[in-house]
């Protein structure tokens, strides 16, 4: 959620008929809950002083999080309030979190999810369908520049991690590595019924992370997956570049949720489809047969056919689609001018 709020400002802040005022949050994950309470709590006297100073026409929020602060300032602000939506920032499964978010949709004027999804979402704990739009997240297209080419992107995964790609298909998954990811599922289920030759190269780190380790070690070609942690931006370029699939296996997990899965956007922005489950947010991001495939979560068969068929028949043309479309729907200045004809209808 911090990159891609900061992507916004930035691509907002280009533009001549915004002027923007912000209040930023940048933390790192060591402590950010104590870090993030202590930054909301600057905001009730930093908001009404803001509003004091620079008599804005909107106040918009990154988070639910964030928008949370509303009903503890002493004084309704007198301008329209927003908030963005991205997920888990609404589902999170805390009892009194769940209990607060009707009384936070009820001091806000405009509500902005990433997804069909996370709206709905809203929508089933009290907030009113009128306030709610969907405006997907944005993707930066000048990274296309500093893409290597695929050859040298695949010397570099060769020479980085020490394998030999020589007529194989790399199957890339990039992620926070959480239950709802579905990589400990894959591996047990699809990848035994693939007949491709393919390595499957996760990149990411999080809670699962021994969970997928355990899964490798019990697959009969354990030799073909690659479990790589977190990597340098260098070398996720050359992973995306390298690439052939995006594979992203999510699984239904109470109280979790893909919001949108902006890694399927850099992905296309690279020229490689995905073939990911249909599920939540994902839904608003893969158009069948054009950026990817949408296959039944759960359904390991129905996932190897589609994997197998594509890396046949379809991959080339496929590749030069979901580029295509990508910059075409999900460019930044695209997305932005959506976010400011939303944000001019609540003033």
């Amino acid at each position: 959620m911090q990159n891609v709020s900061m992507q916004l400002v930035k691509t907002m802040e280009k533009r001549d008929d915004v002027e923007l005022f912000t209040i930023i949050h940048q933390a790192s994950w060591r402590m950010i809950g104590l870090k993030t309470f202590l930054f909301l709590f600057t905001l009730l006297w930093k908001i009404p002083a803001a509003i004091k100073k620079h008599n804005p026409d909107v106040i918009l929020f990154s988070s639910m999080v964030t928008a949370a602060i509303l009903p503890f300032l002493l004084k309704k602000p007198s301008v329209p309030c927003a908030t963005i939506n991205h997920g888990q920032d609404v589902t999170l499964p805390v009892k009194i979190y769940q209990w607060y978010l009707p009384i936070v949709f009820r001091h806000l004027d405009g509500v902005i999810s990433v997804s069909e999804a996370t709206r709905r979402a809203c929508i089933s704990r009290g907030m009113k369908p009128e306030k709610g739009g969907v405006l997907p997240n944005g993707i930066h297209t000048d990274v296309l520049a500093e893409l290597p080419s695929k050859e040298d992107a695949r010397k570099r995964i060769e020479k980085e991690f020490n394998i030999n790609l020589s007529g194989r298909y790399i199957l890339l998954s990039v992620g926070r590595q959480v239950k709802r990811k579905g990589h400990a599922w894959f591996i047990d289920n699809v990848l035994p019924n693939l007949e491709s030759n393919v390595i499957f190269l996760i990149i990411g780190d999080g809670p699962e992370h021994e969970k997928i380790w355990q899964a490798r070690e019990r697959a009969a070609g354990k030799q073909n997956i690659l479990i790589a942690g977190k990597q340098p931006d260098a070398v996720l370029n050359a992973a995306y570049a390298a690439a052939d699939l995006f594979i992203m296996p999510n699984i239904p997990v109470e109280g979790d949720m893909e919001g949108f899965g902006i890694v399927l956007l850099e992905a296309n922005r690279a020229g490689v489809p995905a073939v990911a489950a249909d599920l939540e947010g994902i839904k608003d991001v893969i158009v069948q047969g054009v950026n990817g495939y949408r296959v039944p979560s759960g359904n390991a068969e129905e996932f190897a056919e589609r994997i197998d068929e594509t890396l046949k028949n379809e991959l080339k043309e496929l590749s030069l689609k979901a580029r295509e479309f990508v910059i075409n729907t999900f460019s930044w200045n695209s997305v932005v001018d959506k976010y400011v004809t939303f944000l001019k209808r609540l003033n």
